[in-house]
């Protein structure tokens, strides 16, 4: 069995992406925008519990918890966007990631659907420049339920969680 590297699954990521299979995404909230990630990297979706803080931590590590023996790293998407801080509330959820080996949770405002978003329903994000750091951002979707149009924006999350500012691997 071989090792993978953060950037080697990064780029397996991205090939199978480009594959022409409709790709499966857990939506969820953040504020007003919806996000979708690729269903395979989420381990379980819980319920809110306060992690344990560690001093010094960035603004967006909440903390850890110990999850049946193993250690995760809490991360708050609201915060590491830079998004208004959201109260905690019973919709409030931490989806609990498989991130290169790692185990790593994230919170977010709530847990919307399960997806199936064929490739072509996927924009390409646009070029921000240096603006904005856009790496992140697989692409936009458009989902339709029922008359109502909405846009996902597509996250790489692996490419994320795995960005040097987040300090989560070496």
């Amino acid at each position: 069995m071989s090792v993978t590297t953060a950037e080697e699954a990064i780029a397996v990521s991205a090939i199978d992406s480009t594959a022409g299979a409709p790709r499966e995404v857990l939506s969820f909230k953040l504020g007003a925008e919806e996000y979708g990630i690729d269903i395979l990297k989420v381990q379980e979706i819980r319920g809110y519990e306060p992690p344990t803080r560690i001093a010094h931590a960035p603004q967006f590590f909440k903390g850890v918890v110990n999850l049946r023996g193993v250690i995760v790293p809490i991360i708050d998407l609201r915060a590491r966007f830079g998004l208004d801080n959201v109260e905690i509330n019973e919709f409030t959820v931490v989806i609990i990631l498989n991130i290169a080996g790692r185990t790593v949770g994230i919170v977010v405002d709530a847990v919307s659907d399960v997806l199936e978003m064929p490739p072509e329903r996927i924009q390409p994000a646009p070029d921000f420049n240096s603006m904005i750091d856009a790496s992140y951002i697989h692409g936009l979707g458009s989902v339709t339920m029922g008359d109502t149009d909405r846009m996902l924006i597509v996250m790489d999350i692996e490419r994320l969680m795995s960005s040097p500012d987040m300090g989560l691997f070496d």
